[in-house]
């Protein structure tokens, strides 16, 4: 999927003045609501809300190979995501790399996208259902209720026998 990339560089500048930033080891991240959404939104040809991406990456990444791969790196994890969980649209994002993005592998760099992304609310609520238990340590998962059930009922035997020798607790 090709996305629309911010071209002019007053929207840059917003985005690092009024956005919401969150940051980890391998990027920062700058989101700010897109007023010209509706009107883009318009002249979209299947009339979608739509995101306006930057990638901006400084002589600090590295050469120019670096940096290209850096932002290669971070366009294809930003599609991952956008392709496996969905992104809020109608915003500018702003995403700077930082030196150790060249370095590392696609993984963490999509690791810590995301965690940006939802520290920022970008991403949807997660609405899946929890994992289920799995079993440990050789026990079946019903193992635990059937030793509160055995432990109750030695509770009410004994409650049993204190009652018939008259003792009182």
């Amino acid at each position: 999927m090709k996305f629309t990339a911010i071209t002019e560089n007053h929207l840059y500048q917003k985005a690092y003045r009024k956005g919401q930033r969150k940051s980890s080891a391998t990027l920062g991240v700058f989101v700010l609501k897109d007023k010209h959404a509706p009107l883009l939104q318009k002249q979209h040809p299947l009339k979608k809300r739509i995101n306006r991406i930057g990638i901006s990456a400084s002589k600090k990444v590295g050469g120019a190979v670096q940096r290209n791969r850096a932002k290669r790196v971070i366009r294809e994890a930003y599609r991952q995501i956008d392709r496996e969980i969905g992104i809020k649209t109608g915003y500018l994002v702003v995403i700077t790399p930082y030196p150790k993005a060249a370095q590392v592998k696609m993984q963490d760099v999509k690791r810590d996208l995301r965690y940006c992304l939802a520290r920022l609310d970008m991403l949807p609520p997660k609405d899946a259902p929890k994992a289920p238990e799995t079993e440990t340590s050789g026990m079946p998962k019903d193992a635990p209720e059937k030793q509160e059930n055995a432990a109750a009922s030695i509770v009410t035997d004994n409650t049993a026998n204190d009652t018939a020798t008259g003792a009182v607790l």
